[in-house]
């Protein structure tokens, strides 16, 4: 769900210290002696889970502003492959180019709801363990889920929430629930995700209904909810809400928690609520679809990407909640200097500590608890797309 242009670009560029300083994570050297090193000056480690490669390319089907650009860069560097990315912003895009254009990549990224579809119409193929030695980096808490047992078909990413976002130095009132979200004095100052069933489940919740009914009375009363709310937003924002956010354009509304982290970095007025209903809790995936032409790469990139010494990355440009304990464990002590959101250097474990502290992105129990889990609705997501064409698509 996540954050999400046209272009693949980490919010850091020049996110690492030459390795003359003696402050890059230790890699070994290649054969040939010569450093692999990306273009923010990272020494790229070596593959920890190698995979003999005879592919030339991999091609991903990926949310925008997701993966970090050093890590794209030091796989290439170790496997000689090129990346090629394609990028989207919902996972109804994802869902609708794979219907069109048919299995054309590699890996993609869906969020929990839209795996079961994609594995019921054959999109999918099944992960073989035994080439993914990499699992064992995994906190347990992150896998084997309903929407996939076993992890068949996927492996974690990163998982985050859908809550709400506030400049307290430019909204008198606070909202403090989802239903507080109709207040007239937000009209015209609220960003959005432009995500159907994130936005749909808002209305769901603010009426006290399960985020995942298929009941149709329900979903015709939440429709008439939405409809009353959707005038009042000034924007829907999938890229990057918190853009408008830093920029002042908008004052408050429903983003990811990921985005709330990284504007509140920016501008500490930009505070994050849970709602009092609970907020809505999703994890992103990697899959291979059916057809994938390039496979050797794709095991490759996976195994490589989620060692502890490559993953941590992520922690650095996108701080959603990370399901990879080998990669918290790396950045835990580590003194790599970096460069954190407002271009100052840290010590990659101030990073960490940062992360840990923040309630945003180590998020209680209690929250977690009490948060909602889209899921698959079967024949009934007809009705949500009809609402969604209707209220959002018509206005």
């Amino acid at each position: 769900m996540k954050l999400k242009g046209l272009f693949l670009a980490a919010l850091l560029t020049a996110a690492f210290v030459l390795g003359a300083c003696g402050r890059n994570a230790p890699a070994t050297e290649t054969p040939t002696d010569t450093p692999r090193v990306s273009s923010s000056g990272y020494l790229c480690p070596e593959p920890e889970f190698p995979v003999e490669v005879n592919s030339a390319e991999l091609d991903l089907f990926i949310w925008t502003e997701y993966v970090p650009v050093d890590m794209v860069e030091c796989f290439e560097l170790a496997y000689g492959v090129d990346v090629n990315i394609e990028l989207y912003s919902s996972d109804e895009e994802l869902h609708e180019t794979v219907l069109e254009a048919g299995n054309n990549h590699d890996l993609v990224m869906p969020s929990d709801n839209m795996i079961p579809p994609l594995i019921r119409q054959g999109f999918l193929q099944e992960f073989d363990h035994a080439r993914l030695p990499v699992l064992k980096n995994f906190d347990p808490n992150y896998l084997d889920f309903e929407f996939d047992p076993g992890n068949r078909f996927t492996i974690p990413y990163l998982v985050g929430m859908d809550a709400i976002v506030i400049n307290t130095a430019r909204v008198e009132t606070a909202p403090q629930s989802w239903s507080d979200l109709w207040n007239p004095e937000y009209a015209g100052r609220m960003v959005f995700l432009d995500d159907s069933r994130a936005v749909i489940g808002v209305a769901l919740l603010a009426l006290g209904y399960d985020v995942n009914t298929r009941d149709p009375a329900e979903l015709e009363e939440a429709k008439s909810k939405l409809s009353q709310l959707i005038p009042s937003i000034k924007l829907f924002d999938s890229d990057s809400p918190k853009t408008a956010l830093l920029a002042d354009a908008v004052d408050l509304g429903m983003t990811w928690t990921g985005e709330a982290y990284i504007a509140h970095q920016g501008n500490p007025q930009i505070e994050h609520v849970f709602p009092s209903e609970g907020a809505i809790i999703w994890q992103d995936n990697w899959a291979m679809l059916a057809d994938a032409p390039h496979p050797d790469a794709a095991y490759a990139w996976l195994n490589y990407i989620n060692q502890g010494n490559v993953f941590w990355m992520v922690l650095r440009d996108f701080p959603y909640a990370i399901p990879n304990s080998a990669a918290l464990e790396f950045a835990r002590e580590n003194p790599l200097m970096v460069r954190d959101v407002n271009q100052k250097e840290v010590a990659l474990s101030t990073l960490y500590a940062a992360y840990m502290a923040s309630p945003i992105t180590n998020v209680s129990p209690d929250i977690i608890r009490t948060s909602h889990r889209i899921a698959d609705v079967g024949e009934a997501a007809v009705l949500y797309d009809n609402i969604w064409d209707e209220v959002r698509n018509g206005y």
